[in-house]
């Protein structure tokens, strides 16, 4: 109960950090300015997410002090994500080159594998196999990629901060369902910085969520994942679920890209949801329908996951298969607007 009061706590601090937030970037002229590859028309203030890095960073002494987390965990989620969020608002405020980016993002996922002794045991159809020195390596990969999947995924309004509070809350409720309540305070308190935010990011978008949001975000998400898998190895496999949408646009657009050639650091608006943004023209509906899919296609089959009725294998490809057939029709990745 207490983290249920802790929640509205930490949802007024997002929540007045996002306003205090989007008056400075108006006052410092830190706009995002339309240019042909962006999916809004009208100059918007960004950075707002440090709002949610602030209200979620703060309650980690909290999560750790009721047994929600442990002291190297928070320290793993809290610190790789406090320095991705650095990283990414130097970026917001300024320019840093691709390379360095990328060197930052594999020394925060190290940092956070550190911390969190590697990457857990893996279950594969009922056998469980462990990396070994591989296990780093792959966890390392794993973090870099769904840090920057998030970052290519936040590109219309409201979109990115829909998908974190759909798989936050539903892996509250995977908790709950699989007996493992103790799991569900970090994850919860992330949904609620969230939500603080997307008061002023829902459609129309009155302030955007820039690198530093955007990428805490998806560490962050990536280290509780892997947090979870050490605690029971189904939880990884419920996690990549829920973020089905956002892995399977993001990779299928980055394979078709690299198969054309094209430099993947180069910004670009082939995303299906920007496709699918600009046939619908509207960021509302499409923001909508992503969570429609997440809870009535994708938490169904996470949960069946969590409780063993489905192999996490399957889970994957049942889940996967209809979001890729969405995103072949909506051309993600494809040369030229759909």
């Amino acid at each position: 109960m207490i983290f249920c009061w802790l929640s509205i706590v930490v949802l007024c601090i997002s929540l007045a950090l996002t306003w205090a937030l989007r008056h400075y970037a108006l006052n410092a002229s830190m706009l995002d300015v339309p240019n042909e590859r962006s999916s809004h028309t009208v100059p918007t203030p960004r950075g707002g997410g440090v709002a949610i890095v602030v209200s979620f960073i703060a309650v980690l002494p909290i999560l750790v002090g009721f047994d929600s987390l442990t002291l190297s965990e928070a320290a793993a989620v809290g610190g790789a994500g406090l320095f991705v969020a650095i990283l990414g608002f130097a970026d917001d405020h300024g320019h840093i080159a691709a390379v360095w980016r990328l060197l930052g993002h594999f020394i925060a996922a190290a940092w956070l594998l550190f911390w969190l002794n590697g990457f857990a045991p893996i279950l594969l159809f009922s056998h469980v196999l462990d990396l070994g020195w591989a296990g780093p390596v792959f966890g390392a990969m794993y973090l870099v990629w769904l840090l920057n999947l998030y970052n290519f995924m936040d590109g219309i309004d409201g979109l990115a901060s829909v998908e974190a509070i759909c798989v936050c809350l539903g892996m509250c409720i995977i908790y709950y369902v699989a007996g493992a309540p103790e799991l569900f305070g970090a994850p919860l308190l992330l949904s609620a910085a969230v939500m603080g935010f997307l008061f002023w990011n829902f459609p129309p978008a009155k302030i955007f969520m820039g690198d530093a949001g955007s990428g805490f975000l998806g560490i962050a998400i990536g280290g509780l994942s892997l947090v979870s898998a050490w605690h029971s190895p189904h939880f990884l496999w419920c996690w990549l679920i829920l973020l089905g949408v956002f892995v399977v646009d993001a990779t299928f657009t980055l394979f078709r890209r690299v198969a054309r050639g094209e430099k993947i650091y180069q910004a670009h608006c082939s995303h299906a949801y920007q496709n699918a943004s600009r046939y619908f023209k509207s960021h509302r509906f499409v923001t909508l329908a992503v969570l429609a899919i997440n809870l009535l296609w994708l938490l169904p089959i996470a949960v069946l996951v969590a409780v063993n009725v489905l192999d996490g294998v399957v889970g994957i490809l049942l889940a996967y298969s209809p979001i890729a057939v969405l995103a072949w029709r909506f051309g993600a990745g494809s040369a030229s607007p759909q």
